[in-house]
């Protein structure tokens, strides 16, 4: 069982923008991944700002490569969490996103794998919370499925997180001082529309 707004082989992809355009801009990320909350703080909703101007559609995939080296299953619960915001909508799924990497805890602290904190931060976005997405968080609905994401991401040949790609070629998202270049930098990357 996968969630709205998914596509790819085993629907290990989560869409956001409208599925058909020409170009698409595919965003691997870990939730737990300390890189990847400075690329998503400073470009997430610029990712998604210019896919609601129809530059591209944004295609999200998952590892859960910190829950391997550090220990826990927060990469993991958390990816369950964000399953059940694909269900309420994409919009919701991407407020959600950038919460979860907002309040991203230090790397060796499993804070996501507690459903009780994901519930908590839901409440940040508007019109997620409710009977439905609470009971798929409480429940792990979406874990096999997020099992499936980060199994896909390991058979992708993408060798890290932040990786993002525009059409199969990497952009440049992270400085070499190790934070996401500026909002102008990543737009120049882009094609005109």
């Amino acid at each position: 069982m996968a969630p709205s707004h998914t596509t790819g082989p085993g629907s290990t992809v989560v869409v956001y923008g409208e599925p058909d355009h020409r170009h698409r801009l595919t965003v691997h990320l870990d939730l737990r991944c300390p890189f990847c909350k400075r690329m998503e703080n400073g470009l997430g909703t610029i990712m998604t700002d210019a896919a609601d101007q129809g530059r591209f559609t944004l295609h999200y995939r998952f590892a859960t490569v910190i829950d391997d080296g550090a220990g826990g299953s927060g990469s993991l619960t958390g990816l369950s969490a964000l399953g059940a915001a694909a269900d309420e909508g994409q919009r919701q799924f991407a407020q959600y996103l950038h919460v979860l990497f907002a309040e991203q805890p230090a790397e060796e602290v499993d804070a996501f794998a507690d459903t009780g904190t994901l519930l908590t931060l839901a409440g940040e976005v508007d019109g997620l919370r409710g009977e439905e997405f609470d009971r798929k968080v409480r429940e792990g609905t979406y874990l096999p499925w997020a099992r499936d994401v980060s199994a896909a991401f390991g058979a992708s040949g993408v060798q890290g997180t932040p990786t993002v790609l525009l059409d199969g070629t990497p952009l440049s998202v992270i400085n070499p001082m190790g934070y996401a270049v500026s909002p102008e930098a990543f737009l120049a990357e882009l094609p005109r529309v």
